[in-house]
């Protein structure tokens, strides 16, 4: 059987009382990164909520600087918020997603741990036990991937336009083993915190490939697993915002892959102004934080 027959899920089946039955003494966070999702962060929560206590021993929001009422949102609808800043409170935060997932494993205490993007629209509450389901009943995973459906506005399909036009053809070209992964970039996944404590973070959207290329290299193929979640409604961004984000999942995939890169990387991108088409630079971090286990045993983070 190939890796894809044996590690991926179309169907997954599992229900909570599944899930309950399997964890046997095992914990389970579940993390919602968040900036300024006050529309949608409410409904992700609640679409967890009624798992906690039995499924899920904790549900947190990592608040990475919302100035909008995120954090009472979330709050309100059943989470634990936790800012950035009052986690390593000595460290000053950097922007970026994968810097506050990073944070979040000082901040919970689950043996695995879910992410959840919070920008999702109308969530499935299924989604948490597909994810947990081969982390619990197979042996060796350490990291689970979703993939799904991805409608662009009034179309049925169309999304995941860096996952087509950059992430798939990178991993083709530099670790063809991972070719088989349906969403490489989903924000919806779960791993053990083994795994995520030993491996560094990238600071911002180059986390979800950062992890996958990791895992790979330190686990083997057979630590990869990827389930079927339907469909994902979230906000779609413009091409603008989608090349800042490639430039910076580029950067983390070839440093990875032993490629050398700059700490900062500038990318110059064109706007059309009365007329003129104009250059416009955005510098792009391409950093990761230290495993979370290291700075644990008391080294500095860099």
């Amino acid at each position: 059987m190939t890796w894809f027959e044996r590690r991926t899920w179309q169907e997954p089946r599992w229900t909570p009382a599944d899930i309950l039955a399997a964890k046997r003494g095992r914990t389970v966070s579940v993390v919602l990164p968040a900036l300024d999702e006050e529309r949608t962060v409410g409904g992700v929560v609640a679409s967890v909520w009624p798992l906690l206590g039995t499924v899920v021993d904790e549900l947190v929001v990592m608040d990475s600087g919302s100035t909008d009422a995120t954090a009472a949102l979330a709050e309100a609808a059943g989470a634990r918020v936790v800012r950035r800043e009052d986690v390593l409170p000595g460290l000053a935060p950097r922007p970026g997603k994968g810097e506050v997932l990073w944070r979040s494993l000082a901040a919970t205490a689950g043996d695995l741990v879910v992410f959840l993007d919070s920008d999702l629209v109308d969530p499935d509450p299924a989604f948490v036990p597909s994810l947990l389901g081969p982390l619990l009943t197979e042996s060796g995973v350490h990291l689970v991937k979703g993939f799904y459906r991805r409608p662009l506005r009034l179309e049925s399909t169309g999304g995941g336009r860096v996952t087509e036009l950059l992430a798939r053809p990178v991993l083709s070209s530099l670790r063809p083993a991972l070719s088989d992964l349906v969403q490489p970039l989903g924000g919806e996944y779960a791993g053990t915190r083994e795994f995520f404590e030993s491996v560094p973070f990238a600071g911002g959207y180059g986390v979800e490939i950062g992890l996958l290329l990791d895992v790979e290299a330190r686990h083997g193929l057979d630590a990869l697993a990827q389930v079927n979640l339907g469909v994902r409604k979230h906000r779609n961004r413009s091409l603008l915002q989608l090349g800042v984000m490639a430039r910076q999942i580029l950067g983390t995939a070839l440093a990875r892959c032993g490629v050398p890169t700059d700490a900062t990387a500038r990318l110059t991108q064109f706007v059309q102004v009365s007329g003129e088409w104009l250059p416009d630079v955005t510098e792009i971090p391409v950093l990761d934080r230290p495993p979370m286990r290291e700075v644990r045993a008391g080294r500095p983070p860099g």
